[in-house]
């Protein structure tokens, strides 16, 4: 994944990546009092080549003037058919509001689509109003089984092969 968003590159995480990518999600966790978990729920950012790579999901990040801002992420679950999981979709707050938030997330989806996934799985927590608000405005609707402690929120999509 190479891709532009007005002076924003999208692009694959490489390793060099690992420790600038833990402190964009930790820091933007923490604007919203919500407790980084290296050993829980973060643990897949401190390990990307084995949680994503190797299963047959991608992770990337955001630059902007060679700056780390914002990351993207999904693998494959178990929880349905064919079904992945979007994942650390975080933007630093110096850049929301510019519509990158929308097109990071239509582009995962068109990523998950042409590998041939069915289905997208999403965790989130209510005090992410932002979070909420655009997975709610681009056809995700709530469903129930929560699995990560720090998330009360979970969303679903189906995806129709060939739209």
């Amino acid at each position: 994944m190479k891709n532009y968003y007005q002076d924003f590159l999208i692009r694959d995480w490489v390793e060099s990546d690992r420790t600038r990518a833990a402190e964009v999600i930790s820091y933007v966790l923490s604007e919203y009092g919500l407790g980084w978990e290296p050993k829980g729920a973060d643990r897949d950012v401190l390990r990307v080549e084995e949680y994503y790579l190797a299963t047959g999901g991608e992770f990337w990040v955001i630059e902007h003037q060679s700056q780390l801002v914002g990351t993207g992420a999904y693998y494959p679950i178990h929880r349905g058919e064919k079904a992945v999981e979007i994942r650390k979709m975080y933007l630093l707050p110096s850049i929301r509001g510019l519509g990158l938030g929308k097109y990071l997330l239509q582009q995962l989806e068109a990523a998950i689509a042409k590998r041939g996934f069915q289905q997208i799985w999403i965790e989130t927590a209510s005090v992410l109003v932002e979070a909420v608000k655009l997975y709610e405005s681009n056809g995700y609707t709530p469903a129930t089984g929560v699995e990560t402690t720090r998330c009360d929120r979970v969303y679903f999509k189906s995806l129709v092969i060939g739209h």
